[in-house]
């Protein structure tokens, strides 16, 4: 696949912080690649540098072919970009019909074409019913799906989305996935950043996790389980009893010495001989709780469990 955006030695300084240090990002044509990293990372100043709203120290940017660092180049690449920013963008004093026709304007999109796209967003977000409703009466949710539809009126090839579906309930972060991969099957390669790991592991083709500003892994779910935690399942016994530590000798007793944990590479072949020696000893294994590697256990390897704040 050819590459859309490709960010290389990109290294931003704000007042003494190192934003971003060398971080490297590609995305290929209709690519859904998430962009992971821990707060304060630089996954927001990796975004506005591409949109144009923070100015690279070093590096370089490319859009669709296009260098960003030359002024006449950026101008015809960005008509090809949709930005949805991680604060709302939107008009509360409009209707929801009527930021659609302010931000189709703005992105550019044909008068003879506008109500038409603005008609088509409606229904794609599903607030048909709420077209002449105030933005500001909106729910999260409500505003997040219209938010969304204003970045991508003009049809871009490539849509940067920054935490799209923050603060929002079940059904609307299920409408946005939605609508979101409805994106991608009409052409467009997105690049997503997001803390909902799961989210991201069931819907994203590629993951970049990015560090104090730096690139610290790029691959698909299967590489970088590979190259980090191995391919391992966590299989958890749970008794009807305490046992002694030399029966639980190659796992992981919990506290209350019930739960069992071990860590297999076949599943099938290596737990009957488990549950065998548990049952040989006297012990009824209530229950079984196997885990398949997961992005969270990749991205806690990778970049600590300390929680940060910026």
């Amino acid at each position: 696949m050819s590459t859309v955006l490709a960010v290389t030695g990109a290294r931003k300084i704000f007042g003494g912080n190192q934003a971003l240090n060398g971080a490297a990002v590609s995305l290929h044509d209709r690519e859904w690649l998430a962009l992971l990293g821990p707060n304060g990372a630089g996954k927001t100043t990796l975004i506005r540098a591409v949109s144009g709203r923070v100015r690279l120290d070093q590096g370089e940017v490319s859009l669709l072919g296009h260098n960003l660092a030359n002024a006449n180049e950026a101008v015809e690449a960005r008509r090809q970009l949709g930005i949805v920013p991680q604060d709302l963008a939107l008009y509360p004093l409009l209707t929801a019909h009527e930021n659609l026709l302010a931000f189709g304007t703005l992105h550019g999109v044909a008068k003879k074409d506008l109500r038409d796209r603005a008609k088509w967003a409606l229904d794609w977000t599903g607030l048909g019913d709420r077209a002449k409703s105030l933005t500001k009466t909106f729910s999260g949710g409500m505003k997040r799906r219209l938010n969304i539809a204003c970045a991508v009126l003009h049809q871009p090839r490539v849509v940067l989305l920054d935490e799209p579906t923050v603060g929002v309930d079940p059904q609307s972060r299920e409408r946005i996935w939605t609508m979101l991969g409805e994106l991608r099957s009409q052409g467009a390669a997105l690049l997503l950043t997001t803390h909902q790991l799961d989210e991201a592991q069931q819907v994203c083709d590629r993951i970049t996790i990015i560090d104090h500003g730096k690139t610290i892994a790029d691959g698909t779910m299967d590489q970088l389980v590979a190259t980090t935690i191995g391919r391992g399942r966590r299989v958890t016994l749970i008794l009807d009893r305490p046992i002694s530590n030399g029966l639980a000798s190659g796992g992981r007793a919990a506290g209350d010495g019930k739960s069992i944990a071990f860590s297999v590479e076949d599943v099938a072949r290596e737990l009957p001989p488990l549950i065998k020696r548990f049952a040989d000893a006297g012990c009824r294994v209530e229950d079984v709780q196997i885990e398949r590697p997961s992005l969270h256990a990749v991205f806690i390897h990778l970049t600590g469990r300390e929680l940060r704040e910026s």
